[in-house]
C-alpha cells in the first residue's frame, strides 16, 4: 500500500514537472512571436545601431573579401 501511495506521489510529481516545462514552452513562444510582430521607427533603430561601429565591420568585410578574391585569382594562375 505504501508502495503504490509513493508510485502515486512520483508521477503526480512527474506529471507536475512535465506539465510546467509545456507551460514555459509555451510561454517562451508566445514571447517570441509576438517580438516579431513590433514595428521599430527608423529613430529607434536609430537609436539601437551603432552607426561607427557598423562602418567598420562593413569596411572589415570588404577588406577581406577582397583579400579572398585576390586568393582566389592568384589560385586559378
Amino acid at each position: 500500500m505504501k508502495n503504490d501511495k509513493k508510485s502515486l506521489d512520483t508521477n503526480s510529481s512527474v506529471e507536475n514537472v512535465e506539465q510546467h516545462l509545456q507551460e514555459l514552452e509555451k510561454a517562451d513562444y508566445e514571447r517570441l512571436y509576438y517580438s516579431q510582430e513590433q514595428t521599430f521607427s527608423a529613430d529607434e533603430l536609430a537609436n539601437t545601431i551603432n552607426e561607427r561601429r557598423l562602418n567598420k565591420l562593413m569596411a572589415q568585410s570588404d577588406e577581406f573579401l577582397s583579400g579572398l578574391n585576390s586568393e582566389i585569382e592568384d589560385f586559378d594562375e
